[in-house]
């Protein structure tokens, strides 16, 4: 018996399929991003990512265990093993497949900027020329900012967390800020602080910098925790789960 069960191992061991402890499940989120991931006042994690990412773990009969991590560095910390996943409001996007994997498309995510209610500024390298800009460091946002209006004069500014942004545009040292439009939306436009702030007009869509969508990213060959995932997320969507979690924090469907 000890010789099948020594024989069995060592050709798990020589083909390199080794299964992959599910028992618990690590997600690395920056919780500055309402109404997807933030803190409640008591300090625990809230928001659309860590019930979806919650129900996930569920699904898989997981332990769901949350690591904060900054959103700038959380690429990095994936790829280095501080935990399994991001869920963290992470756009698919070209530059990103190149470090990490993803899992099937959790929801969309619109990139609007916002501006003082009366501006006449609008999300065009021709109105922002010259104006301060907010963004957060790490995001598609920076990336898309730095790439399409930077050489245009558009002056950006970036900041660890959207929480200094609004700060700063708030307190007039920014013009604009460029950022997820249902974060925003809900997070700050709809909130007494932003009363005075809205969206301009244009919507800025450039699928090869700001994405194709949101997604958990993974590391590269992590196939069977990718296939879980997808697993569980299919069951969601069909067991009406993800509508449920979806319906508790949108007005509008964020999946299409």
């Amino acid at each position: 018996m000890k010789k099948i069960v020594l024989a069995t191992v060592l050709a798990v061991v020589s083909s390199g399929v080794m299964a992959r402890d599910m028992t618990e499940i690590k997600f690395g989120v920056d919780p500055t991003f309402a109404p997807f991931e933030s803190k409640a006042p008591d300090g625990s994690l809230v928001g659309f990512d860590i019930d979806l990412g919650n129900a996930i773990c569920a699904q898989l009969k997981a332990k769901c265990v949350w690591v904060e991590t900054s959103f700038d560095s959380i690429i990095p910390a994936l790829r280095a093993k501080k935990f399994d996943g991001i869920m963290s409001a992470l756009s698919i996007n070209e530059k990103r497949k190149a470090q990490i994997d993803f899992s099937d498309r959790l929801y969309n995510s619109p990139t609007k900027l916002i501006v003082k209610k009366g501006s006449d500024l609008d999300a065009t390298v021709e109105s922002l020329k010259g104006k301060h800009v907010g963004v957060t460091q790490g995001t598609t946002q920076e990336a898309y900012m730095k790439s399409a209006w930077a050489p245009g004069g558009v002056v950006i500014k970036s900041y660890q967390t959207q929480d200094l942004v609004y700060q700063d545009l708030m307190s007039g040292r920014l013009d604009a800020t460029l950022t997820d439009a249902p974060v925003a939306d809900i997070g700050f436009i709809q909130t007494p602080k932003g009363a005075g702030y809205t969206f301009s007009k244009t919507e800025v869509k450039d699928e090869k910098i700001l994405g194709e969508g949101i997604a958990i990213g993974l590391r590269k060959g992590d196939d069977e925790l990718e296939t879980a995932v997808n697993g569980a997320l299919k069951a969601l969507h069909e067991n009406g789960t993800y509508k449920q979690l979806a319906d508790k924090y949108f007005s509008f469907d964020i999946y299409n």
